[in-house]
C-alpha cells in the first residue's frame, strides 16, 4: 500500500515556467516526505511512481483538479530530495509553485512504498496553511 501526502510546489517565475516548460526544461518540482528520502536513501535520478489524486490552489486554498492519474516522475540528477514535475503535466494542469499535490507514492525505485498498509505522511501540509498570501497565475 503507499504513502499518502500533500507536498507544495516548487518552482520558477510563471513566466519562467513557461519559457522552461516549453523547451522540456525542469521547471517545477516537489520534495519527496522526510522519512521516505530516509527508508529509500533517495539518490539523483530515482523514481517515484504512485497517483496524483487531487491539485489545490495556493490562491483559494480549494481543490482545483481531481485527476486521479498513475505518474512515475524522476529525481533530480543532483539529488534524491526533489522529484521533477514533466513539462506535459505543467502544461496540462497549468501547475505553478503556487500549487499543492495531494498524492499516493506506490513505488520508490521499483521497491513497495509502506508494504501491506496504506499511511499519511509525516509531512502532510496542513489545510489551514494552503491559501497563500501571495500567488502569480500560470501563464499560458
Amino acid at each position: 500500500m503507499p504513502e499518502k501526502c500533500r507536498v507544495v510546489v516548487c518552482g520558477f517565475d510563471p513566466m519562467l515556467v513557461k519559457a522552461y516548460a516549453a523547451a522540456n526544461m525542469r521547471a517545477c518540482w516537489w520534495h519527496i516526505p522526510d522519512a521516505l528520502f530516509e527508508e529509500f536513501d533517495m539518490k539523483p535520478g530515482m523514481k517515484v511512481s504512485g497517483k496524483l489524486l487531487k491539485i489545490y490552489s495556493g490562491k483559494t486554498g480549494k481543490e482545483e483538479a481531481a485527476p486521479n492519474e498513475a505518474f512515475e516522475w524522476e529525481c533530480a540528477k543532483e539529488t534524491g530530495r526533489v522529484v521533477l514535475l514533466p513539462s506535459d503535466v505543467i502544461k496540462k494542469f497549468k501547475v505553478t509553485e503556487f500549487h499543492f499535490f495531494e498524492m499516493l507514492i506506490e513505488k520508490i525505485d521499483g521497491k513497495d512504498v509502506a508494504a501491506g498498509k496504506e499511511v499519511q505522511s509525516k509531512n502532510w501540509w496542513p489545510d489551514d496553511k494552503m491559501k497563500l498570501d501571495f500567488v502569480l497565475d500560470y501563464i499560458e
